[in-house]
């Protein structure tokens, strides 16, 4: 099975072996940035394997198809998107408040084996990205004669 972690740069659970610390202090010194009623669209996914092949949901709500793009590099897959919101509130004629929101959002990951890219396959239906990424046979290994 693949494990994948993520890492925080900022933990100081290397320096606590207990953890304490790091519980503590968690977002009191750095906190991201958000403006009031923009989205944060983050790609959440689930990662299944069998014998033969990866199984990949990625959620990527109010995206348009032709905007995702899915990249495959041996073992190395990059999920990309980009994001338009647009919503305009009026009365009248006279414009109260407009947000519009462009940006782009990604998520790369590293299988254990390499993928077969001629025989993967994705699908987007319902905000819900599925890709099936077949695993590549593994090449037998080949002596070669000392001459």
């Amino acid at each position: 099975m693949v494990n994948i972690t993520r890492y925080d740069p900022f933990s100081l659970a290397r320096m606590d072996p207990f953890g304490d610390l790091d519980d503590f202090f968690k977002g009191f010194f750095v906190r991201p940035v958000a403006l009031e009623g923009t989205p944060e669209l983050q790609i959440k996914m689930d990662l299944k394997e069998d014998d033969k092949a990866y199984t990949v949901h990625a959620d990527i709500p109010g995206v348009k198809k032709d905007d995702i793009h899915v990249s495959i590099e041996g073992n190395r897959v990059s999920i990309s998107a980009e994001t338009r919101t647009e919503k305009e509130e009026k009365e009248g004629e006279k414009v109260l408040r407009s947000e519009r929101h462009v940006g782009r959002v990604s998520r790369m990951f590293t299988l254990a084996q390499d993928v077969d890219e001629d025989k993967a396959q994705a699908r987007y239906s319902d905000g819900v990205l599925e890709l099936t990424l077949p695993k590549k046979a593994a090449s037998a290994a080949r002596k070669l004669a000392v001459q």
